[in-house]
């Protein structure tokens, strides 16, 4: 793929949020994925208010860092501002994803951070996933939300106050992977409190997890 031809990423973007269909987080038209372009200048997201089961490769919208269409005959995602503002100040990241998953976006409406009391946020948030500051959609503040929040931790999932999820990831498929994750953990630590008070896991084992799961796990 060349770096202004976006065909095989417009399909695989369209893959993608049939993923959030099936892994249950969102609900109607909410929700989004983008990904970053051969062209780090560039990236696609998702159209605005567009069903999910009407959703294709066409009609996915080429933005640049500005946020400003390039290409596509849809309006782009009403949080493509966001998306933006992550790309222009994270150029690390590939792929950013935001849901209104239930259990997630419940801790969210707490102001609470998901303490990190399972083996599987240790592998892959790296600690707990934390809380980013309230913020009104359509300008640049939810983009500097996360970015300051996420800047300071492992995790690449943040709980925007009041709001829902975003992820990011270095493919957009990675920031899917964070964003199912994050919401299986947010059920699981839910239904833990109605138990009693989960147990913490001890920095050294969060970090040994981490490490683990990043560098050892899987195909390599």
């Amino acid at each position: 793929m060349s770096a202004h031809d976006t065909t095989a990423l417009r399909a695989e973007l369209a893959a993608l949020h049939r993923e959030l269909i099936r892994w249950g987080l969102v609900a109607w038209t909410a929700g989004n994925v983008s990904a970053r372009a051969a062209d780090p200048g560039l990236f696609v997201i998702k159209p605005s208010g567009v069903s999910y089961d009407d959703l294709t490769a066409e009609s996915m919208v080429l933005c640049d860092l500005d946020g400003e269409v390039v290409e596509g005959r849809h309006s782009p995602s009403s949080d493509t501002a966001a998306h933006a503002y992550v790309y222009r100040h994270m150029p690390e990241v590939g792929g950013v994803v935001h849901t209104h998953s239930p259990y997630a976006t419940a801790w969210a409406a707490v102001g609470e951070p998901i303490p990190c009391v399972l083996t599987a946020m240790a592998d892959e948030f790296g600690g707990e996933i934390p809380v980013g500051p309230f913020a009104l959609i359509g300008g640049d503040d939810i983009g500097k939300g996360i970015v300051a929040t996420l800047r300071g931790h492992r995790s690449p999932a943040v709980l925007m106050a009041n709001h829902g999820v975003f992820t990011v990831g270095a493919t957009a498929g990675a920031a899917v992977k964070a964003a199912v994750m994050c919401e299986d953990v947010a059920r699981t630590v839910h239904i833990a409190r109605q138990l009693g008070e989960p147990r913490p896991i001890g920095r050294e084992h969060v970090d040994s997890l981490f490490d683990r799961y990043q560098n050892v796990y899987g195909q390599r």
